[in-house]
């Protein structure tokens, strides 16, 4: 595969990339995802891609247009759409930050195929001056068939991208496809733990979860955090990685997060990998992410449906 076949289906206009699928054109909006780095301090971990389609101007949330999508078709929207997400966030020309795209092993029938899409993505991240280690695959903890998901992790690993889970609920058997599989991130479903922090019993559960895969070496993402509240009970609980209306919306591409969060300079002594220790006061962490925040979350922004 070479380059200029990966760019046949592809359409650069000004400072984005997008694609089209029949009569559909298909655009990448990016959701950030924030590290906390030292106390009050924040720098985005990872860009989330999503998807925005359209159809003579009209939008067409995922749940939506995806049905529309012949069935034979979808490996191969599901491939054009990581090719913008990643080329998008490429074009951010951040030092640091990562990019999930969603995975679906369930669409790739064999290893042969499976290795040409890995094969594609490592392609399409060094055009976007990207290391496979910064492309994180998202696979739905709902996805089924554990050892298709597990013959796809080990893959994923191989080609030397990351892994992270979705939809997670910390039930008995997602704990159990947690272990099993091992992936880099977990990102736990936004309406329950909203649900367990409105509880003393919740929050204590969280926290047992949050530091047990912690101690496995698996980062919990906490995701859909609307409310200021829900991000400081987060930070209460050790969780380091947080995305949520409460701190950022997504944006089309190009987006405007180098001007809104510039990416942070770390000094030698810090370095990007040190987790800090988790914060104990909720009524201290001020979320200091940039002096532009409150006008990220005044700014009316479009809501580009359900993350994929």
């Amino acid at each position: 595969m070479t380059s200029n076949s990966i760019y046949a289906q592809l359409v650069k206009s000004g400072d984005a990339w997008s694609t089209a699928y029949g009569p559909f054109v298909l655009r990448s909006a990016l959701q950030p995802i924030f590290k906390r780095v030292a106390d009050d301090l924040f720098d985005i971990h990872s860009f989330q891609g999503l998807v925005r389609a359209e159809r003579n101007g009209e939008a067409y949330p995922p749940s939506q247009f995806f049905p529309l999508v012949d069935p034979q078709d979808l490996p191969s929207v599901d491939s054009l759409l990581r090719s913008i997400h990643i080329l998008n966030a490429g074009l951010l020309r951040r030092e640091r930050s990562n990019v999930l795209v969603s995975f679906q092993p369930l669409l790739f029938t064999g290893a042969v195929e499976l290795r040409h899409e890995l094969d594609r993505m490592r392609l399409i991240a060094h055009e976007a001056a990207l290391s496979p280690d910064r492309i994180v695959c998202d696979i739905s903890a709902s996805a089924g068939n554990g050892k298709m998901s597990a013959r796809a992790v080990d893959q994923i690993r191989q080609a030397g991208l990351r892994v992270s889970m979705s939809n997670y609920e910390a039930s008995e058997h997602d704990i159990q496809d947690v272990l099993a599989l091992r992936p880099d991130f977990v990102r736990f479903d936004g309406d329950w733990v909203r649900d367990y922090l409105h509880n003393s019993a919740g929050f204590a559960l969280l926290r047992v979860i949050v530091r047990q895969l912690q101690e496995e070496g698996i980062e919990p993402i906490f995701e859909r955090l609307e409310e200021s509240w829900q991000v400081d009970l987060c930070l209460e609980l050790g969780v380091t990685l947080l995305q949520g209306y409460a701190l950022a919306r997504p944006e089309l591409a190009p987006t405007a997060f180098n001007q809104e969060f510039p990416e942070i300079l770390l000094p030698p002594a810090l370095p990007a990998s040190v987790a800090p220790a988790p914060v104990h006061d909720r009524e201290r962490t001020s979320l200091a992410l940039a002096p532009s925040r409150s006008e990220v979350l005044q700014r009316p922004t479009p809501v580009f449906g359900k993350r994929r």
